[in-house]
């Protein structure tokens, strides 16, 4: 998945009725570090989405990393 589709899927103008694919962009978002970079909203969300155990951490330090 790319950056520009995991935002749109999160933020909702690109449509999506797949939970599972929901909580891909939403691990994209935090993979690549996005989450904690864009607006604050999609920090906590994500925050909230890991404390759920629905999506992990991961190993990104906060940084951005690219994604092709």
């Amino acid at each position: 998945m790319d950056n520009y589709t995991a935002v749109g899927i999160a933020e909702g103008f690109i449509e999506c009725d797949d939970r599972e694919e929901v909580l891909a962009a939403w691990q994209h978002l935090v993979d690549t570090g996005l989450a904690w970079s864009l607006q604050g909203w999609f920090g906590r969300m994500a925050t909230n989405l890991i404390e759920q155990g629905l999506i992990t951490q991961g190993e990104n330090d906060g940084s951005i990393s690219q994604s092709v």
